[in-house]
């Protein structure tokens, strides 16, 4: 399996879905922590993917999302953004809404 491949089946294993430094209790920078924490103040269930532990995902998601740098947020397979956006997006309302409609495609 090539690596677009895997990082597809990642992303279709779950709705939403978080490429971090580090772990939502023990992230590795601030960004990360900032992200979790929006997720978490929103009651988000969420998947993570600790970059740090895969150097081939780390570098070729990159590539994948056009997006430099971590965290990535996806929800149902697509790019929300990174801390900034995820932070904006949570201060609007609008990262609840996104989750309570990404939980809510889950159970139908």
């Amino acid at each position: 399996m090539d690596l677009n491949d895997r990082i597809r089946k990642q992303l279709d294993g779950y709705p939403v879905l978080l490429y971090m430094k580090g772990t939502p209790d023990f992230p590795q920078c601030g960004f990360s922590a900032q992200t979790v924490a929006a997720l978490r103040a929103v009651n988000a269930k969420f998947a993570f993917v600790n970059i740090f532990e895969d150097p081939e995902v780390r570098e070729g998601l990159k590539t994948y999302s056009n997006w430099p740098t971590f965290p990535q947020l996806y929800v149902n397979g697509e790019l929300i953004g990174g801390c900034d956006i995820a932070l904006e997006l949570y201060q609007s309302g609008e990262l609840k809404q996104i989750i309570d409609d990404a939980a809510a495609g889950q159970a139908s």
